[in-house]
C-alpha cells in the first residue's frame, strides 16, 4: 500500500491534487491511501484514484496502517515525518529533514508555490506530476449562475472587512446578479452580517455541506473570496474568481495564470506583520470594493470570450 499524508484543510488538499494523481499514475495496481480528515471525504471522492481514506486530522497520534511506501505531502517535518514512520514503511518519500533523521529528498524551499512544491518533491523520486492537473470531477447538480461571496477565512488577518464585502454584494445585486454569501457553520454569523448589510435576506446565506458547496462553485458565475479553500474550488472548476490576498502572497497560494482568475495583492515580501494575527492585514485593507468589482467584470468577461 502507498500511504500519502495531507492532514490539513480544503485549500491544502486541492493544491496537492497534481501530486496525488502523479502517485496514482506511478503506482497503478497498488492501493493508494490518503491520511486526511474524514470531513474532506466529499472532495477526496472528486479527485479520483484514492482507494482509501485514513482518518488523520493534524499531527497528533493516529492509527496508520502498514505501508510499503509513505509519502509526506503534509509538511517539511519533523513531526509529519515521524508520524509516517509509525506506519513502518519500507521507504519514506519526503523533503530532507535532518531533525527527523531523513537525509534523502530535496531541500525545502519556503518560497515554492504550494502546488509546485509537491510536484517538485515527487520529481526527485522520478514521479511525474503535472502542476496544471487541478480539475476535480463534476459534482452533483446545483443552482447555476449564482455569484458567490465568501467572507470567511481561518485567520482573522485574511478576512476583508464586512462592510467592503457587503458593498460588493450590493453592487452585484444591483447589476442583476443572484448573490449568495457562503460560509461554514462557524462562519454563518459573519455571512449573515454581510448579507444583512448588503440588503439581502437570510435566503442568500445557504447552509451547505462541502459537497454542496463544490456543486455551487462548479456552476457559479463568479466567486469572490479571500485566500481560503473556496478559491481553490473555483480553480478546480475553472470558475471565474477574484481572490483577495493578505498576508500571504499569491506567489505562494494563488490561482494559476488563467484569464478567468484574478488575484489582488497590494503587499510586499518584506512587509512587517506578515504572520497571521487578530487584525486584518494591511495588504487586504489596501483593496477597495471598486477594484474587486472591476476584477469581477474582467474575469466573467474573459470566460464569456473563451
Amino acid at each position: 500500500m502507498i500511504l500519502a499524508l495531507r492532514a490539513l484543510g480544503v485549500g491544502d488538499l486541492l493544491t496537492a491534487v497534481p501530486a496525488l494523481r502523479g502517485l496514482r499514475g506511478a503506482f497503478e495496481g497498488h492501493t493508494l491511501a490518503l491520511g486526511a480528515p474524514t470531513w474532506l471525504t466529499p472532495l477526496i471522492s472528486l479527485i479520483g484514484g484514492v482507494d482509501r481514506i485514513v482518518p488523520v486530522d493534524g499531527l497528533g497520534p493516529a492509527a496508520l496502517p502498514a505501508a510499503t511506501l509513505a509519502v509526506n505531502l503534509h509538511g517539511s517535518g519533523p513531526e509529519s515525518h515521524r508520524l509516517l514512520r509509525t506506519a513502518s514503511p519500507d521507504r519514506l518519500w519526503a523533503f530532507a529533514c535532518p531533525a527527523a533523521g531523513h537525509l534523502d529528498g530535496p531541500a525545502w524551499d519556503e518560497e515554492d508555490h504550494e502546488v509546485q512544491r509537491w510536484c517538485r518533491m515527487l520529481s526527485h523520486y522520478d514521479v511525474a506530476a503535472d502542476p496544471s492537473d487541478l480539475t476535480l470531477r463534476p459534482p452533483a447538480a446545483a443552482e447555476a449562475d449564482v455569484s458567490i461571496i465568501h467572507p470567511g477565512a481561518k485567520s482573522p488577518s485574511r478576512r476583508w472587512p464586512v462592510e467592503r464585502y457587503a458593498a460588493v454584494a450590493g453592487r452585484l445585486r444591483a447589476d442583476g446578479h443572484r448573490v449568495l454569501i457562503t460560509g461554514s457553520d462557524r462562519e454563518r454569523d459573519l455571512a449573515v452580517r454581510v448579507a444583512t448589510r448588503a440588503g439581502l435576506d437570510e435566503s442568500a446565506v445557504p447552509r451547505t455541506d462541502l459537497g454542496e458547496l463544490a456543486a455551487l462553485v462548479a456552476r457559479a458565475r463568479v466567486v469572490i473570496s479571500g485566500d481560503t479553500g473556496i478559491a481553490h474550488l473555483a480553480t478546480a472548476y475553472r470558475t471565474p474568481s477574484v481572490v483577495l490576498f493578505g498576508p500571504m502572497s499569491p506567489a505562494r497560494w494563488g490561482p494559476p495564470a488563467r484569464p478567468q482568475h484574478r488575484a489582488i495583492w497590494h503587499g510586499t515580501r518584506s512587509e512587517p506583520g506578515d504572520s497571521p494575527g487578530p487584525r486584518v492585514h494591511p495588504a487586504l485593507l489596501a483593496i477597495e470594493p471598486d477594484e474587486v468589482l472591476a476584477a469581477a467584470r474582467e474575469v466573467t468577461g474573459a470566460t464569456a470570450a473563451l
